[in-house]
C-alpha cells in the first residue's frame, strides 16, 4: 500500500450541535488470528475509511463489509481467501486494495465498477488471467501481480493509460499486447522470471520508463532499440542467455545501473564507455576475455563487478574510473595488475582472489582508502613494500582459511629483484589443484580435511570372545564394531572389585617379603591369557614397595600365558608416599556385577574372565589409561 497507518484506531472528530463526538474511521485487526471479519466493524460502516485485516485466517468476506460506502483502503494480505466476492463493486470509493498472499483465482468482472481504484496488490495468488472488466479500471496507477499464473494479458490492457508501476514478475508471460504502447506514463516495469525469449518490441515506445527488469528470462540478444529509452535509469537483464549487447545501448544516456550478470557474453560493446552517468556495472559470471578500453570513460562508476570470467588482463584505462569504491575481479585468469590501479584512490573493497597473480605493482600502495583486499588463491611470492602505507586496511585475506583478517607481515629483500618486499609464512602462495583441500593457518576444524584423513585411518574393532575367529581376518573397510559403554553402576562395580583386591593385598603386607611375593604370585596366577594385571603394592615396613611385572615383552598379537611363579620375573622396588596411593591396574571390558558378597574363588574367576581394553583404577582418582599388552611366548 502506498501509505502507512500510524495508529491502531484513528479517531476523527465530528462536530455536532450537541457537542463534539468522535467517529471511528480506521480499524486495524492485523495479526489477530481471526477466522472471520469481526462484527464490530459493521457498527462503523457509515464512517469507516480504512480497514486492515492483514495476516489472519479469514476465508470469506461477509456481505455486510461491502456496505462500508466510505471505505477507500481495504487491506487483506496473507489470509485464506479463495474468492473475491462481486460485492466488492459496491465499494465505489475504494482506491487501494491489497489481497496478496491468498488463494484467489480470479477477479470478478464487475470489479470494473470500482471506478476510482488506483492501487491493486494481488501478488502470490493463483490468478491465471485478468477479466476484460479489469482493463476498465481507468484510474489504476499501480498494479502488482507478481508470482501468479498469468500466461498473457488482455488485448485491451493498453486502456490503463494512467499506469505508472506494473509488476508482473514470476509468471509465464511470453509476450506483451501491442496496446501497451499507450502506457506513456509507465515508469517501472518488472517482467523478471517469465518466459520471454526476446525483448518485446512495444517497449521501444515506452519512452518514459525509468526502471526495467527482465532478469531470469530466456533472452539471447539485447537489441539496439533499448537505446530509445532515454529516461531509463535501471536495467536488469541478468540471468538470461545473452551473448551480445548492441552498441546502441549508449543511447540510454541516463542509465545508472546496468546488470548483465549470469549470461554468456564474450565481450562488451565499446560504446559502453559513453554511459557517463553509470554508477553500477555488473558483468560477473559471463565468458568475457577482456574489458574494452573505453571502460575508462565511466568516470562516475562506483561499483564494478567482473568476477567469474576469463579475463587475462585489465586495461590500463581502468585507472580512470577515479570514483570507483568497490572492485571485484576475482575468479579470472589475471596474471598481473596494471600500475594505473594506483589511481583508484577511492576504492575501499578490492577482490582479486582466485586468479594467477604472481606480483602486484608498487603503485597499489597509493590506494589509501583501501580497507579490504582478498588476494587468496593466487601465485604471489610476496607483497610490495608500499602496502605499509595502507593505513586504513582492516582485512587482508591471503588464504581462504585465514584465522584472522590481518596477519602480520615482515620486511624482506627479494632475492630476484633485490627490492624490499613484505612477506610471511603464507608466501609463496601455492597453486590450487583439482583435489585441493584448503589448509588453515590455525588449528580450526576443517571438515573436508578431516573426512579425507578419516578414510585413511586404520579401521577399528572392539572384539569379544565370540569374535576370536574373526581376529585372524584382516579388517575390512567400514567393519567397525563397538560394544556399549558400561553404565555408571557397572563402573562402580569395577571399582569395588579393584578395591577388594587391593584390600587383600594390604592384609598380606604384614608378612615377610618372600611370603608376600608367593601370595602375590598365587593371586595373580589366574588365566592371564586374556587379561594383563599389573600390581603396585602398598609400602612395606621398610618404606619400600614391591612392583611385580613380567620381564618378557607382551605382544598383542600373541596369546598371554599364566604367571605361575616369580622365578622368571624381575622385581623392582619403588617408594610410595603412603597407603592412600595404593592402586590396582586391571584390564577388562566385561562388566562385573556387585562383588562384595562373592567368595574369594568366585572373584578370582571373575577377574580371570576380564580382557582388554585396559583400565587403571585408582582408589583416590579413578581414571582410564592405555597400557601395553606386548608379550612373548
Amino acid at each position: 500500500m502506498s501509505s502507512k497507518r500510524s495508529l491502531f484506531v484513528r479517531l476523527v472528530p465530528c462536530r455536532c450541535l450537541r457537542g463534539e463526538e468522535e467517529t471511528v474511521t480506521s480499524l486495524d485487526y492485523s495479526h489477530c488470528s481471526l477466522e472471520q471479519v469481526p462484527k464490530e466493524v459493521f457498527s462503523f460502516e457509515k464512517t469507516l475509511e480504512e480497514l486492515y485485516l492483514d495476516a489472519n485466517q479469514i476465508e470469506e468476506l461477509p456481505k455486510q463489509l461491502f456496505n462500508c460506502q466510505l471505505l477507500y483502503r481495504l487491506s487483506l494480505p496473507d489470509n485464506d481467501l479463495t474468492v473475491l466476492p462481486p460485492g466488492i463493486a459496491n465499494l465505489i470509493n475504494l482506491r487501494e486494495l491489497d489481497v496478496s498472499k491468498n488463494s484467489i483465482q480470479e477477479f470478478p468482472e464487475i470489479i470494473k465498477n470500482c471506478k476510482v481504484l488506483a492501487i491493486v496488490e494481488a501478488s502470490v495468488n493463483p490468478i491465471s488471467k485478468l477479466p476484460e472488466g479489469f482493463t476498465q479500471l481507468l484510474s489504476l496507477t499501480q498494479l502488482y501481480l507478481n508470482d501468479a499464473f498469468l500466461e498473457f494479458l488482455p488485448a485491451s490492457f493498453g486502456r490503463l493509460t494512467k499506469l505508472q508501476i506494473l509488476e508482473l514478475r514470476e509468471n509465464q508471460l511470453k509476450m506483451l499486447p501491442k496496446s501497451m504502447h499507450k502506457l506513456t506514463q509507465l515508469e517501472r516495469l518488472d517482467l523478471g522470471s517469465n518466459e520471454f525469449t526476446e525483448v518485446p518490441e512495444v517497449l521501444e515506445q515506452l519512452t518514459g520508463i525509468r526502471e526495467l527488469w527482465m532478469d531470469g528470462n530466456k533472452l539471447t540478444f539485447l537489441p539496439g532499440m533499448i537505446g530509445a529509452l532515454k529516461q531509463l535509469r535501471y536495467l536488469d537483464v541478468s540471468k538470461n542467455s545473452l551473448d551480445m549487447v548492441d552498441e546502441q545501448i549508449s543511447g540510454c544516456e541516463n542509465l545508472q545501473d546496468l546488470l548483465l550478470s549470469n549470461n554468456a557474453l564474450t565481450q562488451l560493446p565499446g560504446s559502453i564507455g559513453s554511459l557517463k552517468r553509470l554508477t553500477t556495472l555488473k558483468v560477473d559470471d559471463n565468458q568475457l576475455m577482456y574489458l574494452p578500453d573505453t571502460i575508462g570513460g565511466l568516470t562516475t562508476l562506483d561499483e564494478l563487478d567482473c568476477a567469474f570470467n576469463e579475463i587475462e588482463a585489465l586495461p590500463s584505462t581502468t585507472g580512470q574510473c577515479v570514483n570507483l569504491r568497490t572492485f571485484a575481479a576475482d575468479h579470472n585468469l589475471l596474471t598481473q595488475m596494471p600500475p594505473e590501479m594506483g589511481s583508484l584512490k577511492n576504492v575501499t573493497v578490492l577482490f582479486l582472489h582466485s586468479n594467477k597473480l604472481e606480483s602486484l605493482p608498487e603503485e597499489m600502495g597509493d590506494m589509501q582508502k583501501l580497507k579490504v583486499i582478498n588476494l587468496s588463491d593466487n601465485k604471489l611470492k610476496n607483497l610490495p613494500y608500499s602496502f605499509t602505507k595502507l593505513n586504513q586496511m582492516t582485512a587482508m585475506w591471503l588464504s581462504e582459511n585465514q584465522s584472522k583478517p590481518l596477519i602480520p607481515l615482515q620486511k624482506e629483500e627479494d632475492q630476484e629483484t633485490h627490492k624490499t618486499v613484505l612477506t610471511n609464512y603464507m608466501f609463496p602462495q601455492q597453486t590450487r589443484t583439482e583435489d585441493y583441500v584448503p589448509s588453515s593457518d590455525s588449528e580450526s576444524f576443517n571438515p573436508s580435511l578431516w573426512e579425507e584423513q578419516r578414510k585413511q585411518r586404520a579401521q577399528v574393532a572392539f572384539e569379544c570372545d565370540e569374535d576370536k575367529d574373526e581376529r585372524e581376518t584382516p579388517p575390512r573397510e567400514g567393519n567397525l564394531k563397538r560394544y556399549p559403554t558400561p553404565y555408571p553402576d557397572e563402573l562402580k562395580n569395577m571399582v569395588k572389585t579393584a578395591q577388594s583386591v587391593a584390600h587383600r593385598l594390604k592384609e598380606d603386607e604384614s608378612g615377610d617379603e618372600a611370603g608376600k611375593e608367593t601370595k602375590a604370585n598365587e593371586r595373580n596366577n589366574i588365566g592371564v591369557q586374556d587379561v594383563g594385571v599389573k600390581v603396585i603394592e602398598s609400602p612395606c615396613t621398610n618404606g619400600r614397595a614391591v612392583e611385580m611385572e613380567p620381564t618378557a615383552k607382551m605382544n598383542s598379537h600373541q596369546n598371554y600365558e599364566p604367571i605361575d611363579s616369580l622365578d622368571n620375573h624381575s622385581v623392582e622396588r619403588i617408594p610410595l608416599k603412603n597407603s592412600d596411593n595404593l592402586r590396582t591396574v586391571v584390564n577388562h571390558d566385561d562388566t562385573l556385577e556387585d562383588s562384595e558378597e562373592l567368595s574369594y574363588e568366585e572373584e578370582e574367576m571373575k577377574i580371570a574372565e576380564m580382557r582388554p581394553p585396559l583400565f587403571e583404577i585408582s582408589l583416590n582418582q579413578p581414571k582410564v589409561v592405555a597400557l601395553s599388552k606386548d608379550k612373548k611366548r
